[in-house]
């Protein structure tokens, strides 16, 4: 299995968010602006940790307890049918989305739900996450979710020099449309690029060869409340 060793060179991404460091990021691939979120008020604002102990409160009550059975098949492994990447972004999450059920997707998410061309060297993390999901967990379906008013997507589209595969293709053929509509065009786009990228992985390349995986991408519109997805 594809592991790097302890001797290996492993590409480290920098630690900081900034639109330099996701433009160089999502280049290689075919990038956030930074924002000020509001915060979400309540009657009484709970303190971080008692916010996360009332939460598993909540999910031990009205989740575990009442799916016992199912959590005890999964301390024995698991065998999820879907492998997902999506978007860092706390508006997003898959689970909530998709409603799936524990055991049920193997999630990676990062900015942009981006997924990089195969590369044993500077990708370790992304790539051993791809094929344990496929080799290992033997996973029949690998989507891509990208989403509206992404952060990372709206940073790049914002960059005039870029020439990154899908923003150059968006603004040539979409130049007539309003920024926040090229934006939301290149956010499909992009999940296109992450999905062809999928295909340079040899372990998913064999898998589509013998159909027994499939590529689907995604996309989840949280402001009108819409999910499309398309295959290639």
């Amino acid at each position: 299995m594809w592991f790097p060793s302890h001797n290996s060179h492993i590409y480290k991404r920098p630690t900081t968010t900034s639109l330099y460091n996701i433009k160089q990021w999502y280049k290689i691939i075919s990038g956030s602006q930074s924002c000020t979120l509001p915060t979400l008020s309540t009657e009484k604002e709970m303190e971080p940790v008692e916010r996360l102990r009332s939460g598993f409160d909540y999910f031990k009550k009205e989740i575990y307890e009442k799916k016992l059975e199912l959590f005890s098949q999964l301390a024995e492994g698991q065998s999820p049918k879907f492998m997902v990447f999506a978007c860092a972004d706390s508006r997003v999450c898959p689970s909530v989305v998709l409603n799936f059920q524990p055991g049920e997707a193997f999630t990676v998410r990062n900015i942009a739900n981006m997924v990089p061309p195969y590369d044993q060297i500077k990708y370790a993390g992304v790539g051993a996450a791809i094929e344990y999901a496929v080799i290992q967990l033997k996973v029949e379906n690998i989507t891509v979710i990208g989403h509206s008013r992404c952060g990372g997507i709206k940073g790049l589209m914002s960059i005039t020099d870029d020439s990154s595969t899908s923003t150059d293709k968006v603004k040539k053929e979409y130049a007539s449309l309003p920024f926040a509509d090229q934006c939301t065009k290149c956010e499909k786009e992009a999940v296109n690029v992450s999905l062809e990228n999928l295909k340079t992985y040899p372990f998913v390349k064999e898998g589509l060869e013998k159909k027994t995986l499939k590529l689907i991408g995604g996309h989840y519109d949280f402001v009108k409340g819409n999910f499309e997805t398309w295959e290639i």
